[in-house]
């Protein structure tokens, strides 16, 4: 079993797909994701788990691939620790 740190490499792809997976998220929010709008809506907890429910579901879309996003947000990470060595 490998017990040993992450590496700068596994670092920056989890801290790029945490960005991209927080970028859907609220791409979710803004198309209603969650919300409902019916007799049983409005209580002060819907909110709490739609969010959840928004976070989930972004989560599920970077894990089968995501947009791209992540790629291009690592890429520049790297870029950046580049030019700052």
């Amino acid at each position: 079993m490998d017990t040993a740190p992450p590496g700068p490499d596994t670092a920056r792809r989890a801290a790029a797909e945490a960005l991209e997976a927080s970028f859907l998220a609220e791409m979710l929010k803004a198309t209603g994701l969650g919300e409902q709008d019916n007799n049983f809506s409005g209580s002060t907890g819907e909110s709490q788990f739609a969010s959840f429910h928004r976070e989930a579901v972004a989560r599920e879309i970077v894990n089968k691939g995501g947009i791209g996003l992540a790629d291009m947000i690592e890429a520049a990470m790297k870029e950046t620790a580049h030019d700052s060595a």
